[in-house]
């Protein structure tokens, strides 16, 4: 993912996002997956909402460069909907509601299963949404119970020069043996009476997969079992509107890594990276927070605004293994000591604060608004107990980033320009160290515009910005990180234009294109990705009220790219996208 931000991979790059369903957090603050959006079911969401910039003074920690959430839906009435494509492609969705107005239970549920364009790239998930709408007395309530469960084989990178343009090359995996099982569940309950607004929820999670891209690919387990309470408070009055509330969370997580045979390779990496287990412990939070949000009316048409939010984060650390760099039966490794490094247990605390000052005024070109805003994210579990090189303890501070954004939000454009910096970057450095000295600084607009004329509607949304490192470190990998560099796999440009069209009363069709342009991709910015234009196309049949036929286009001009393009060990490496696609399928409801 990326928001106004880099695409973050490697160290630092967990956490840099909030996650959400329906305003609660799917993960417990500092235990992050860099991949969490497969837990969700964005399939069959009533809304996907896209917090750009930071958003911590209203949603908390690692909303650092804005937050996804997704609603989960009520489905009206009954639906089942089958899609087949490529690949031994098939998926099947679901819905219905129980009830009436009032008391009404919605079950909603996607199964998608896939061969893999590439080898051993295949996979299954399914995912399901319950939700209940109903009273307990004089609170009414919204219950919401969520699942996903994923069996992956994981796609290794294909390495060489432009090697996603390799007919021999872009369809194989280098890793078959990779895999990736995990689970997710989430429930949670709204409750709400007259100004009053309590939520109390559970979650439990659980992934194990091969880390295919480490020497000696040691297998990770971790899961974490959670739950917590947001309580919120409305008050309205003739000249402000407040809100207040606090949210209480504690967490208890573990992991566990474990390497099942010797590595393979030069003499430093079979010595440094033993076999057997690397780290095995248990971890428990507590996170605590209160907030406001108001709102000030000045004159008929602007009012001002400000948000705050303090949050204290404690984690207590348990380590159930050897102290310190040695191999799992306490003798040394040669070279120096063995990469991974097991600190003793500890405790540990952050305490931040966020703010946001702001002013919206209506036009008649829409509201002018112009917000000041401030955003934090604590080092995450494995940035402070993972260590590697011999570091046996991460003095680390949480990452700031500060914002300033003036835009314009019309009935058919919105128009936004910002300026952000971002002071205590978490990085690895030459030594293999986790360290939190970096500084970044970032700058640029966003459009979003729709013209309908008759049948046809045109629609684009973009952004261009410049996103740069503001400090000098050697960092790991050989890398060289320079003051003014453009961050790596961060494109300038980000663009989709679609064209739509109603070419019967029953036919649709829409055109689309997607842009990403050319950017660098390793931090010494001394190798680039040229960036791609695809274009997809869409169609939709109504053949009756309750039966519609669609059928859907990826990559129509059948272009050779990457899906991801980075350059690291000397050498480049890509997931290569797939080719041309095409899906068929129906949807019935009633």
């Amino acid at each position: 993912a990326a928001i106004r931000s880099a695409v973050f991979t490697g160290s630092g790059a967990c956490g840099e996002f909030s996650y959400l369903e329906d305003g609660i957090p799917i993960r417990p603050a500092g235990f992050c997956n860099v991949n969490n959006l497969f837990e969700i079911n964005t399939e069959q969401a009533a809304a996907i909402e896209v917090w750009r910039g930071p958003a911590s003074a209203v949603l908390g920690g690692n909303a650092l460069h804005g937050a996804i959430n997704v609603r989960t839906a009520m489905p009206q009435g009954s639906s089942v909907a089958l899609e087949g494509g490529p690949y031994d492609y098939y998926r099947v969705r679901a819905a219905t509601s129980l009830g009436e107005e009032g008391n009404r239970l919605g079950i909603s549920f996607v199964s998608t299963t896939s061969d893999g364009y590439r080898e051993d790239t295949g996979y299954d998930t399914q995912k399901f949404s319950l939700r209940h709408d109903g009273a307990l007395g004089d609170w009414e309530t919204t219950t919401r119970f969520t699942g996903a469960l994923l069996n992956q084989e994981t796609g290794g990178f294909v390495r060489g020069f432009e090697a996603y343009d390799d007919g021999d090359l872009r369809d194989t995996n280098p890793n078959p043996e990779a895999y990736r099982d995990a689970y997710a569940l989430r429930l949670s309950s709204e409750m709400r009476r007259d100004a009053w607004s309590v939520t109390p929820y559970l979650r439990h999670s659980d992934m194990t997969f091969l880390q295919h891209f480490l020497p000696g690919q040691p297998l990770e387990e971790n899961s974490q079992t959670s739950g917590g309470v947001l309580a919120q408070y409305q008050l309205a009055a003739t000249h402000y509107d407040l809100s207040i509330g606090g949210h209480l969370e504690y967490m208890q997580g573990d992991l566990r890594e474990f390497q099942a045979g010797p590595t393979v390779g030069s003499a430093f990496l079979v010595a440094t990276r033993p076999p057997g287990l690397h780290y095995d412990y248990d971890v428990s939070s507590v996170m605590a927070a209160a907030f406001y949000n108001l709102s000030v009316p000045r004159g008929e048409r602007t009012q001002l605004i400000h948000s705050l939010r303090i949050e204290h984060l404690a984690y207590d650390y348990d380590n159930n293994h050897i102290v310190g760099n040695t191999q799992d039966d306490g003798t040394p490794c040669g070279f120096g000591g063995c990469l991974y490094t097991r600190p003793a247990s500890r405790e540990d605390d952050f305490t931040n604060v966020a703010a946001r000052f702001g002013f919206e005024t209506q036009t008649g070109l829409g509201t002018l608004y112009g917000v000041i805003s401030s955003g934090f994210r604590p080092p995450q579990v494995t940035e402070l107990y993972r260590l590697r090189g011999g570091q046996t303890v991460a003095d680390l501070d949480s990452e700031e980033l500060l914002s300033l954004e003036i835009g314009l939000r019309g009935e058919n454009i919105n128009v936004a320009l910002f300026r952000e910096t971002t002071d205590n970057l978490l990085l690895r450095d030459a030594d293999a160290f986790n360290v939190s000295d970096g500084e970044t600084e970032s700058y640029g607009i966003e459009l979003d515009g729709r013209v309908t004329r008759g049948a046809h509607t045109l629609s684009l949304s973009g952004s261009y910005a410049i996103h740069e490192y503001a400090f000098d470190r050697a960092a790991d990998g050989r890398e060289t990180i320079t003051d003014g560099n453009a961050i790596d796999t961060a494109p300038r440009l980000l663009l989709n234009a679609r064209w739509a069209t109603r070419l019967t009363d029953s036919v649709t069709s829409e055109l689309e294109l997607n842009t990403v342009g050319r950017h660098y991709i390793n931090a010494a910015n001394t190798a680039k990705y040229d960036g791609h234009t695809v274009l997809n196309w869409r169609g939709q049949w109504q053949v009756r009220e309750s039966a519609e036929v669609f059928v859907r286009v990826v990559n129509l001009l059948d272009e050779r790219y990457a899906d991801r393009a980075d350059f690291a060990f000397g050498g480049y490496r890509y997931f290569p996208a797939m080719p041309r696609q095409l899906y068929v399928g129906i949807n019935l409801n009633w």
